[in-house]
């Protein structure tokens, strides 16, 4: 799953449930270089980080809750695999990731905690017109609303994050960030499944989405834009200008690294968004599962896998990452590989106690890339142009898996009905998980190029 990764978030600010609580001698004394805003507490980089990850979970509940509802929606608006298929495809995908990179720009050039506030309020108010929704035109249209406003989100958020984190803690501030995408679909899973068991589709909609809007105005009392975005940590000096994306995109393109990276990732994303929008579908067509159920089995694995894999990915990346600029690539590719067949395994299971049990490792395995690679595109551009790298990695990374994943699926699944029937979607869901053998290769051959490409 896409998309991905010092600080005191241990007991005095977030309680220790990230795992991660550095003290004020594990913390650099001087900037490196003015690469972030040392003039704050560790405290409020707590406060700041945690903000961050409120708004991403919530990023993600809006865009996977569709996954759960899936079965309900269906039945109500008739429709078919491939038409659910591409409401969380390619149409959200094209503009979610199209628009990232002027939204990323302006955040850029003006202030990041605006465009994330203003994401926040757009994104959350279509997903409550999702719940208004009568037709299928009606929902695709609010679903691209969704996507257009979640486009602002994601990298200028990397960004903050990079401003406030110095790089010796950057990958885990990032894990903690990125453990918005299990916490987000878990939350989507259980509290989708409830309402939608308890009262109707409609109504999860429109409850997340004024969620969302409340949570709007509260992030930008809580979040302050970094010192470093008005003067310079080093000698005073103003920043340097926002550079022009045909620059960015420039620097990036001549790097390999980026390119394996970016498809890599993208690889991932294909299986992970494929499966995460029809797992809960295999669930009920394969295993007769309630919705109820099919949440509360889909949120414990994420609850447990997800976040274990995300918090493991950040340690990784730090600890060796540090030595060897290659382990923030290899480390995820090692990953995909092992969790692959295991993963298959568990979807080709008849048994539904086995079928958890072979898919929670590997639900931890996919997510570690999301620190140590978000890290890695940070550090591919200078510090002035990372909302902008973050923003064309992710437009890469989103087009092909956020949108090809559901779609792809969903259409193989109906082309192999009239063999299997019912099982044929467990089928075509084994068939998507090979693309994580791909995306193993490819991370392994961006961990050479990463050690010319890095930037400090």
């Amino acid at each position: 799953m896409s998309g991905t990764q010092d600080l005191e978030v241990g007991a005095r600010a977030a309680g220790a449930a990230d795992g991660v609580t550095l003290g004020a001698a594990d913390m650099p004394q001087t900037p490196a270089s003015g690469t972030y805003d040392d003039s704050v507490s560790n405290g409020y980089r707590a406060v700041v980080l945690l903000m961050l990850l409120l708004v991403y979970t919530f990023n993600f509940l809006d865009r996977q809750i569709l996954g759960i509802l899936a079965g309900p929606i269906k039945a109500d608006l008739g429709l078919t695999d491939s038409q659910l298929g591409l409401l969380g495809g390619l149409p959200f995908a094209i503009l979610y990731s199209t628009l990232a990179i002027p939204l990323a720009m302006v955040a850029d050039k003006t202030s990041r905690t605006w465009v994330i506030t203003a994401s926040l309020a757009v994104w959350s108010g279509f997903t409550a017109l999702c719940g208004m929704a009568n037709s299928y035109t009606q929902l695709f249209l609010a679903r691209i609303g969704v996507g257009a406003g979640e486009a602002g989100g994601v990298a200028p958020s990397y960004a903050v994050i990079a401003d406030y984190f110095p790089a010796g803690s950057r990958a885990r501030a990032l894990a903690i960030y990125s453990l918005g995408i299990p916490l987000g679909s878990a939350a989507g899973y259980f509290f989708g499944g409830y309402i939608a068991q308890n009262f109707e589709w409609r109504t999860t909609f429109i409850a997340v989405g004024i969620a969302g809007l409340v949570l709007a105005p509260i992030f930008r009392l809580v979040v302050r834009e970094p010192k470093k975005k008005v003067v310079a940590a080093t000698n005073g000096a103003a920043p340097p200008p926002a550079t022009p994306l045909g620059e960015v995109f420039g620097i990036l393109a001549k790097k390999p690294a980026f390119w394996l990276l970016a498809f890599g990732a993208a690889s991932s994303s294909l299986c992970g968004y494929g499966v995460a929008f029809w797992l809960p579908s295999l669930l009920e067509r394969s295993f007769g599962l309630d919705i109820l159920a099919r949440g509360q089995f889909l949120g414990f694995l994420l609850l447990i896998g997800g976040v274990a894999g995300v918090l493991a990915g950040g340690w990784l990346g730090d600890r060796i990452g540090g030595s060897d600029k290659a382990a923030y690539a290899r480390i995820p590719a090692i990953s995909y590989i092992i969790g692959a067949p295991l993963f298959i395994a568990g979807v080709l299971s008849n048994d539904m106690t086995t079928a958890f049990l072979l898919m929670l490792i590997p639900q931890g395995l996919v997510y570690i890339w999301l620190a140590p690679v978000l890290t890695a595109v940070q550090h591919l551009v200078p510090m002035h142009m990372r909302a902008t790298a973050s923003a064309t990695f992710l437009l890469i990374n989103n087009l092909i898996g956020l949108g090809l994943g559901s779609w792809a699926v969903g259409s193989l699944s109906q082309a192999l009905t009239p063999a299997y029937q019912d099982e044929a979607l467990r089928y075509a869901i084994a068939a998507a998980l090979c693309m994580y053998f791909v995306a193993g290769a490819l991370m392994w051959l961006a961990g050479k190029q990463l050690r010319k490409a890095w930037v400090d």
